[in-house]
């Protein structure tokens, strides 16, 4: 029960830090819209996967099993159409439950039709979208009216702030028990290794929420390495920590 006081502390510990504020008990969390600093176009429809801990960012891949008969209609949909699913999370893992604001479109590569009728596919990231409503649809799937947001191609961290990165990282990596092969690490540009890290990371679903949510390259380092730090420290009752 401790654990999960603390899951969820650190969660608006870090939304409260994004807002301008030291991390803290005190501080307020603030709406997504004043967090995600980036230029939007117009409204779109979007059919949606709200799948808890699922996160997906903009190049990369994101591969998914499916199986339920909605979200088989879903992706046959999606293939019939423009190949595109919005990956949102709900916010929580009750059915219907609300959802967070921010979450990324993806594309449909590659996919292979089983007999039965289900799917394995690979979404592959094209862009962030805040949501807008929830629109009534009569599909067996969820669907939104959502912005595609609109970021630079180009952000680049320092080398003190990739090196400092990197030391973290294996730090994390070691305490955790994970084999990395760290010369294709260092090959990575610096957007693919922070988003890379941060859809992947064990991390539990508020705290991937907010990376997501980040508003560009150098917040979503920043609050990567606070995480690692955070959630990599040992617990007298787990041999290691996860947070899924």
């Amino acid at each position: 029960m401790e654990r999960r006081r603390r899951q969820g502390q650190v969660a608006a510990d870090i939304r409260s830090r994004r807002a301008g504020g030291r991390l803290g008990r005190s501080a307020a969390s603030p709406p997504v819209a004043a967090v995600v600093r980036v230029r939007t176009v117009a409204a779109i429809r979007l059919p949606i996967f709200p799948l808890p801990g699922a996160i997906l960012f903009p190049g990369l891949q994101l591969p998914l099993h499916i199986f339920e008969p909605r979200y088989r209609a879903l992706v046959g949909s999606a293939l019939a159409k423009d190949r595109r699913i919005a990956m949102i999370q709900p916010q929580s893992a009750e059915e219907g439950a609300p959802l967070f604001a921010i979450g990324c479109v993806g594309k449909i590569g590659e996919v292979e039709a089983l007999d039965d009728g289900r799917y394995n596919i690979v979404l592959e990231g094209e862009s962030r979208f805040r949501m807008l409503r929830e629109i009534d649809a009569a599909t067996p799937f969820r669907q939104i009216e959502a912005e595609l947001i609109h970021e630079t191609d180009d952000e680049v961290l320092s080398s003190a702030e990739r090196a400092s990165f990197e030391r973290e990282a294996r730090d994390f990596a070691d305490r955790q028990g994970y084999s990395v092969d760290w010369d294709s690490v260092e090959r990575l540009d610096d957007v693919l290794l922070i988003n890379g890290v941060s859809q992947i990371a064990p991390f539990d679903l508020a705290a991937k929420q907010a990376l997501l949510e980040a508003g560009d390259l150098r917040e979503r380092c920043e609050l990567l390495v606070q995480l690692m730090q955070f959630f990599g420290r040992s617990d007298p009752d787990e041999s290691q920590v996860t947070l899924q």
